[in-house]
């Protein structure tokens, strides 16, 4: 069964990027990291590859709209895997409301390829760098993004 990093694990991470973990949430065993999007390709990176962590998977990634009255409004949440040692680690970036933007993780890890393009589909959410960020799962000439708590729940009557 998987298990989060320890807390000492943690502790390290927030010393070594005490500018970019902004904060950590735990509960029921797991531990969600909150990190500042400017750092996000550094972290992501060093968890990566720092022996200490081996975050060898990043098994889901989606975006959070967190609602209209909220500022940051959107979240991005990674859910890392450590194959080796058997650790669950999420990462969460907060956006703005007005042009929410992040770079993209595809450099550190593959699959972030197609969660991205979902993500940017659904939400709104532009991925800096992405090599085809393009809509998935609506036709090219929606307008639209189908997970925002401004979208109407019986859709636009005009597509």
């Amino acid at each position: 069964m998987a298990k989060a990093p320890s807390a000492e694990d943690i502790a390290a991470l927030r010393e070594r990027f005490s500018e970019a973990i902004v904060g950590v949430r735990e509960g029921l065993g797991e531990v969600s990291a909150y990190v500042a999007p400017a750092f996000l390709l550094e972290v992501c990176r060093y968890l990566r590859d720092e022996p200490r962590y081996q975050f060898n998977l990043l098994s889901d990634l989606t975006g959070v709209d967190l609602g209209l009255d909220q500022e940051p409004r959107f979240e991005v949440v990674y859910h890392l895997y450590s194959i080796p040692l058997g650790h669950r680690l999420r990462l969460k970036a907060q956006l703005p409301s007005e042009g929410p933007s992040i770079d993209s993780v595809t450099p550190i890890w593959k699959t972030a390829n197609w969660h991205e393009r979902e993500t940017f589909d659904m939400f709104g959410i532009v991925f800096e760098g992405h090599p085809d960020l393009r809509r998935i799962l609506t036709p090219d000439e929606f307008q639209w993004h189908p997970l925002r708590k401004d979208f109407p729940v019986r859709g636009y009557d005009d597509f």
